[in-house]
């Protein structure tokens, strides 16, 4: 599976997996966001903790920067060779003040893009990705779709203003699951400082604008973004103990306090516990007419479950047939096992067959 279908049935997960958890109102939770729309989002199951205003279309200003870093190491290589087109020359607002015609790979661009928030990076990525804005804006409001943000609008690939651009924080938190997915996006937004040289040795120190990156440590990015007609937008991300957790705040006067907040919440009431090691579970099915007796199932990845803070037990239910009739190949799915909170399933993992099993001629 390639890696855009990968992050899209990551996706889908996330929505089936969504229905079985609680979502938090904002009375349950003594931190109100300032923010006209927040959201507390765990993308691993796809669980809303804490929301405010989640389905309302807003501007996000630069914070639709992600969508565009997206769009450009899905259909590029971060290595490519781009030559800055004069049309990304000047572009109003930040800036990395690139020159026409000097050269940089795109992965040095996505740096100005991400930290510097640049607007001139982000028509020079989508004129090389595209050959033009309007189409690079199209790809973008295609994977919009893909990604399940039906409530996602864009115009742009830089967040200025415009008629119809717009997202909700519940559609930003989805793009942004898919953007951490990507390796080189995930190590860019959560670096602070690079400076990048042209191809003609033009020199650009750049400085993440999140001030979440210093604020708090247990930070991994995202991305920032204000207009006066979007107001303050922040996505940000954060890594503890192995969980992860997104916010989104669209039109904030309290950004950063908002995210630190919904984080501390989030932490404080969720857990990510590894309930089963790889290769744990090793058991023996007949086989009938193979030239093997038996066949061994096991888990071949670890399971992860996110819970909250109890000390209730998670219990499992392993499912396998009584016998398997041959041929078999290694890596078959022929089992499963499932884990319960209560009554609650919270996680499924399959059990395949450890080696292949041949038909067995009889002569």
């Amino acid at each position: 599976m390639d890696n855009k279908n990968s992050i899209i049935a990551i996706l889908v997960l996330a929505a089936l997996l969504f229905s079985l958890f609680t979502v938090f109102s904002a009375s349950e939770w003594s931190q109100k966001a300032s923010a006209r729309s927040a959201l507390l989002y765990s993308p691993e199951n796809g669980e809303i903790l804490y929301s405010k205003n989640e389905d309302l279309k807003l501007p996000m200003a630069s914070t639709t920067k992600i969508m565009t870093a997206l769009v450009a190491v899905e259909k590029c290589s971060i290595n490519d060779t781009v030559t800055i087109a004069e049309e990304a020359v000047g572009i109003e607002g930040s800036s990395a003040y690139l020159k026409g015609g000097d050269t940089y790979t795109l992965e040095e661009l996505l740096y100005a893009l991400l930290l510097q928030s640049a607007n001139d990076a982000s028509v020079a990525i989508a004129i090389h990705t595209a050959g033009d804005v309007e189409g690079f804006t199209d790809l973008m409001n295609e994977m919009a779709i893909e990604l399940g943000a039906y409530n996602t609008s864009f115009k742009n690939p830089s967040g200025l203003d415009a008629e119809g651009h717009y997202t909700t924080a519940k559609d930003l938190a989805r793009i942004t699951a898919a953007a951490l997915a990507n390796e080189d996006i995930a190590r860019i937004v959560s670096t602070s400082s690079k400076t990048i040289v042209s191809d003609e040795g033009t020199v650009r120190n750049l400085t993440n604008h999140n001030k979440l990156l210093f604020k708090y440590d247990d930070c991994i990015g995202v991305k920032t973004g204000y207009t006066k007609k979007s107001g303050r937008c922040l996505v940000g991300a954060a890594i503890r103990d192995g969980l992860t957790l997104i916010t989104v705040t669209l039109d904030a006067p309290d950004d950063w306090n908002d995210h630190i907040n919904m984080l501390e919440y989030g932490f404080s009431v969720r857990q990510k516990l590894l309930v089963l090691e790889k290769d744990e579970i090793n058991l023996s099915v007949p086989v009938i007419c193979g030239n093997k007796e038996s066949v061994t199932l096991t888990n071949s990845e670890p399971v992860y479950v996110i819970t909250p803070l109890t000390k209730k037990a998670i219990t499992q239910d392993i499912v396998i047939p009584k016998y398997l009739i041959a041929p078999i190949s290694a890596g078959d799915a022929l089992g499963e096992v499932s884990f319960y909170l209560d009554d609650l399933k919270i996680a499924t993992t399959s059990l395949s067959a450890k080696e292949a099993v041949k038909y067995k001629n009889k002569k």
